[in-house]
């Protein structure tokens, strides 16, 4: 399951607001500006016309506007107008301020600690590795007049607000000194060293504060980077590999369990992460946003997908000859008139109780309709292929929605939210599909429809006011909205997402063809 912290990230939450007022109240004066100058193209007594009603409004309003207000500095614009700005050039926005520790000298070690989220540390020159005393050190260069450096301690993990994980992410050491182990092995690219504890082995933290962060710490490299991990798991490499391939040339490297000392020119130690499955163009060098990250996705999953799609067609001519049966490949099996729609099942909680009921009525709504039950051993490709494939992903609010990512832009997506989990579904799941570029329908659930309809007096707190139920905190929205309840779909009303669905879909028909 995803780990709620709302309270936690409220402050960060209203930062965003007020940025995002204060980038309205921009566009506000741009525009404002943009007018002006299209009236001063077509005749200097349109815009003399148009000065003179801001004015007389300017004077109305006089008493209600503050000098320094946002409306009089857009009025003020207007005015500098015939004598500052010169319509035919476009403004060119500012560039954004570099992160900290983005420019760091050589033999010198930078701690960016200003973040909510993670904290990331620069160390710049002869960089080696101690799995020993679980340290990394930068040897001083010889001329340095002291003989002891900067000594800094960090948890390269994304989730630096939470206690209790970080509790479990192994600490780094990060010293400069006078003299280290010589090399055994010599790398002439950077280092990016990160762990894969914490909430790994569920798939939105996988992504949210793994792969996503890694992507964007690492893309400013070119693949020409070592990934040095901590807490290093088989299983997550088997699963991510390809997507690690797209992101580094080199084999990545096991930091507890190879006792070699590795030395770079250069060592990032922790990842940068935006927000909830966000990759913000504005920060990133290459302005790669989240649908060049998707993009990278297919790059990585294309050839497995290719080889499981031309494992089936083998296997499926094998046993039509062996049964002397006409051969037809899987792949001209299925038409593409009618659009797929893909529902990921859930086993335990949150299930949707009437799911075969659903089924049915997609199929009579006009789709094909596919059933995924993701287990934890499915291979990452083959939901790649089933969900790249897919037009329509439905399913109930949880961990599994986040394979959204395979989805191509312009697909559906409909999230059932279960009570209680609106501000979840909508922060994880709903702004970031929207940015990926799906069109997303929230299907909010009536108390009606939860089987704690069932259990609690319909007067309960529990039925009529989650927000105060939440409140009381992560543990009990766990037990009782995340753990204690399943869903039944007043079909009449998802009937109605679903024509909405099949109609987005119609509108898109042209779009990019699956792998």
């Amino acid at each position: 399951m995803v780990h709620h912290h709302r309270a936690s990230l409220l402050l960060h939450h209203t930062q965003q607001q007020d940025q995002a007022a204060g980038g309205k109240m921009e566009e506000l004066r741009c525009r404002l500006a943009d007018c002006a100058c299209h009236h001063r193209k077509h005749g200097h007594d349109a815009l003399l016309l148009m000065l003179a009603g801001f004015a007389f409004v300017s004077c109305l309003l006089l008493v209600l506007l503050l000098p320094s207000s946002p409306f009089s500095a857009a009025m003020d614009d207007l005015l500098q107008l015939g004598r500052s700005t010169r319509c035919d050039q476009e403004s060119t926005p500012p560039a954004p301020a570099p992160a900290p520790c983005s420019a760091v000298a050589n033999g010198t070690i930078c701690c960016d600690r200003t973040a909510l989220r993670t904290d990331v540390c620069v160390m710049r020159g002869d960089v080696r590795t101690q799995a020993a005393t679980n340290s990394l050190f930068l040897l001083l260069p010889a001329n340095s007049s002291s003989s002891t450096g900067a000594d800094e301690r960090i948890r390269p993990y994304t989730r630096k607000w939470e206690s209790s994980v970080m509790s479990t992410i192994d600490e780094l050491r990060l010293r400069a000194v006078p003299e280290a182990s010589r090399c055994d092995v010599r790398h002439d690219v950077p280092a990016v060293v990160f762990s894969t504890g914490g909430y790994t082995g569920n798939v939105y933290h996988e992504f949210n504060d793994g792969i996503i962060p890694l992507y964007i710490t690492a893309r400013r490299y070119n693949r020409k980077v070592v990934f040095v991990m901590l807490e290093y798991h088989d299983w997550w490499i088997t699963k991510y590999g390809h997507v690690l391939d797209q992101l580094s040339d080199h084999a990545p490297v096991d930091f507890a369990s190879d006792n070699r000392t590795h030395c770079f020119p250069e060592a990032v130690v922790g990842l940068r992460i935006h927000d909830e499955l966000a990759v913000d163009a504005s920060r990133m060098p290459g302005s790669e946003s989240i649908q060049d990250f998707r993009q990278m996705l297919d790059d990585a999953h294309r050839g497995r997908v290719n080889a499981i799609i031309q494992e089936e067609e083998e296997k499926a001519a094998a046993v039509a000859t062996a049964g002397s049966m006409k051969f037809r490949p899987a792949t001209a099996v299925r038409s593409d008139d009618k659009p797929r729609l893909v529902i990921v099942s859930r086993n335990g909680s949150r299930a949707i109780e009437n799911e075969a009921e659903m089924a049915r009525a997609a199929r009579r709504a006009g789709f094909r309709v596919d059933l995924l039950r993701p287990r934890p051993d499915t291979e990452l490709a083959q939901m790649y292929r089933v969900l790249n494939g897919s037009d329509v992903m439905v399913g109930v609010h949880g961990a599994a929605m986040t394979h959204f990512l395979f989805m191509r832009p312009g697909s559906v997506f409909i999230q059932v939210v279960a009570l209680g989990t609106d501000w979840a579904a909508e922060n994880y799941y709903g702004e970031p599909a929207r940015r990926l570029g799906l069109r997303y329908i929230p299907y909010k659930i009536l108390p009606s429809e939860s089987s704690l309809y069932r259990q609690y007096a319909r007067d309960d707190p529990v039925l009529t006011d989650p927000v105060a139920v939440n409140a009381k905190g992560w543990q009990v929205t766990k037990k009782v909205y995340l753990d204690g309840q399943n869903v039944r779909l007043d079909m009449p009303r998802f009937r109605r997402r679903l024509r909405e669905a099949y109609g987005q879909w119609a509108a898109q028909r042209q779009g990019s063809k699956p792998l």
